[in-house]
């Protein structure tokens, strides 16, 4: 455990692979910041979900993170309430499917500016802390979709590969300094989101849920296992440790032997 809090902000996490890794950071004993969208009832559920695990408040940020002049405010003032930002987890993101010639404009726009444009603000507010107290961890939570395509996934792909080229840019900057970052790329992981995939395509086949699933990985993820929000929790964590300080720069694919392929 640490003994004096140390401040870690993860987007995307009322639901999901965000919700995982912030519940990983609590119990690993980071004071946490939510972000995300919803009902108020889930983001209720979320944070009090968080609590339970920790001695220490959980805040929510709720901003909308498409838009640059948002992000700024809604950080200069958790950092000036709270302090600096120790380990700040990019994991808020969106999809949209179509082909290119048939793909909304806007759509585009709105998951460059969520996936790729929030986290070149987040981190770019949040470094001046970490360099002034001597520590931090930035983790972007990519996508195999950073590293290779799907069709139809134009925006998500782009965004997930420019995600990707950030964390590197990021790590030359910082390489001197007790600063890290890097990517995590899962696969598909036991979501929400996907448990609704899965669902889709059993009743489009006609089969059971689970035979869904197993159709769905056997597309893509060789192991036929989904990835787990608890196990990427545990590698932000592990990320976080001395262990892991010369670990920077890295996209590290978490996707059950898919980019092996």
């Amino acid at each position: 455990m640490i003994t004096t809090p140390r401040l870690a902000l993860i987007t995307g996490s009322t639901s999901g692979i965000g919700l995982g890794i912030a519940r990983a950071l609590s119990e690993a004993g980071y004071r946490i910041v939510l972000n995300g969208v919803g009902s108020a009832e889930s983001i209720q559920s979320a944070v009090t979900s968080v609590q339970s695990s920790s001695p220490y408040p959980v805040e929510f940020l709720g901003t909308d993170l498409t838009q640059p002049h948002a992000i700024e405010t809604a950080l200069g003032a958790l950092i000036e309430t709270l302090g600096p930002v120790s380990v700040l987890v990019n994991n808020a993101g969106a999809q949209h499917v179509a082909p290119i010639s048939e793909f909304p404009v806007e759509a585009w726009d709105r998951l460059l500016a969520l996936n790729l444009s929030a986290a070149f603000h987040t981190i770019r507010l949040a470094l001046p802390g970490m360099i002034a107290q001597r520590f931090g961890r930035v983790i972007n939570i990519a996508s195999v979709h950073g590293l290779v395509a799907s069709k139809d996934k134009s925006a998500y792909v782009a965004s997930k590969h420019g995600l990707v080229g950030l964390t590197k840019a990021v790590a030359l900057e910082t390489a001197q300094l007790p600063i890290t970052c890097n990517a995590i790329c899962p696969g598909w992981t036991e979501t929400p989101l996907i448990a609704d995939q899965i669902r889709a395509r059993a009743d489009a086949l006609g089969v059971e849920v689970t035979e869904g699933g197993r159709q769905l990985l056997m597309e893509k993820q060789p192991s036929l296992e989904f990835v787990t929000p608890e196990q990427l929790g545990a590698l932000v964590c592990f990320l976080c440790t001395d262990a892991a300080k010369q670990l920077t720069g890295a996209t590290i694919p978490v996707d059950g032997g898919w980019t092996a392929q």
